[in-house]
């Protein structure tokens, strides 16, 4: 449809700008009043919040800048622009940092049709990023895409119509999330605290009643990449719902598996480093974990696995306080050996397992309606802009 428009070059509609940040070292500039965005906040599609506010010292002696609320801004410098393009309006004046444009459009361009414009776009924008020391879009690039112009009212109610599709997404999502919270609830309401173990079940240390293995790591990991095994990356187990891993982003070869340590379907593996420590997930696919992984297996017949996984992801704040300090925390085979298994009646666990798929089913259903909307919104996007 956009070939019926004219365009015109995004710098030609939009004052694009950049912003800084502020010292660390100097305490006067942050905990103030002014919502200073960074990557981590472009997670929305509107920015109302932040996680760090600045103040307006830090304005006035920095080079971050504050912009306008109904300005869009996009993330230009980042690792995350390997996947993908952050695209967000601001909700709220703000101040940003040095790896965000802000675009303050002009009177001929509706801010909220330009953000769509551009989320239609990420694949092109995409193709432009270059690996230097952080992925980054080339600014001159931006500036010269052609931006297709109808009338204004069209504009606005284009932004309109996709504005809706983005609703509905969000609140499928919000139901996903009220899934998840009801699980954790009911493990609460069937088992009571697995830390305090309130309940006073019986326990066993984790060595006693299952197999403790660390995976490995190839190196250098690129060499034995582009082959046929699942690679099993925490990227892998936090980017689907449920508790279980059934593909890869990347293989490695046969070679790289030999060295490092390959398991069955079947198994559970328990992230031990980093801010993902302590979550468990179930493989339903052969493949090799890296050193970033500790695999369960063997369990014990008095241990369902599901209830297995779902207490270790209950007991994740416990895990990260006992890992030692460092760099990062990190869970070693000897702690994860001594950790106390509460050990509820089969039974009982029997029908935590049956409440447990029930909701994975109903979660699932939920997420095949939201990938419904999102290929909605792709292709009202596509047709509205192709």
């Amino acid at each position: 449809m956009t070939g019926a428009w004219p365009t015109a070059r995004l710098d030609s509609l939009a004052e694009i700008v950049g912003g800084g940040t502020p010292s660390r070292s100097e305490s006067n500039y942050f905990g103030g009043s002014i919502p200073w965005v960074t990557p981590k906040d472009m997670k929305t599609t509107v920015v109302l919040d932040t996680i760090d506010r600045i103040t307006k010292r830090a304005v006035d002696e920095s080079t971050a800048r504050v912009v306008p609320s109904r300005s869009v801004l996009v993330v230009v410098r980042s690792g995350i622009l390997k996947h993908t393009f952050p695209v967000a309006v601001a909700g709220v004046s703000v101040a940003i940092n040095q790896d965000i444009k802000a675009l303050i459009c002009g009177e001929r361009l509706d801010p909220g049709f330009l953000s769509h414009y551009l989320r239609a776009s990420q694949n092109r924008v995409l193709s432009w990023v270059r690996a230097t020391t952080a992925e980054n879009i080339p600014v001159e690039r931006l500036r010269a895409l052609e931006v297709p112009l109808p009338p204004l009212l069209e504009q606005s109610r284009i932004a309109a119509v996709l504005d809706k599709v983005d609703e509905l997404r969000r609140k499928r999502e919000k139901s996903r999330a009220l899934l998840n919270g009801l699980i954790d609830a009911a493990f609460i309401e069937m088992f009571g605290d697995p830390v305090r173990n309130d309940r006073a079940w019986h326990t066993q240390r984790l060595g006693e009643i299952a197999t403790i293995r660390r995976g490995a790591s190839p190196r250098p990991i690129r060499k034995f990449l582009g082959g046929t095994v699942p690679w099993i990356k925490i990227g892998d187990a936090t980017s689907v719902d449920g508790l279980y891993i059934e593909r890869t982003e990347e293989h490695v070869t046969e070679e790289g598996a030999s060295k490092s340590v390959v398991l069955d379907p079947g198994a559970v593996v328990v992230a031990n480093s980093g801010v993902s420590l302590g979550f468990a997930r179930i493989l339903r696919i052969r493949g090799c974990i890296h050193d970033g992984w500790l695999s369960i297996e063997q369990i014990d017949s008095s241990v369902r696995q599901i209830y297995f996984v779902c207490l270790i992801n209950m007991l994740t704040a416990f895990l990260r306080d006992a890992a030692p300090s460092g760099t990062q925390p990190n869970l070693n085979t000897t702690i994860m050996r001594n950790l106390r298994i509460p050990l509820p009646p089969v039974g009982l666990q029997d029908r935590f397992i049956a409440y447990v798929e029930r909701a994975g089913a109903l979660t699932a259903s939920v997420r095949a309606a939201e990938r419904r909307v999102v290929e909605l919104g792709h292709t009202l996007a596509l047709s509205t802009f192709a």
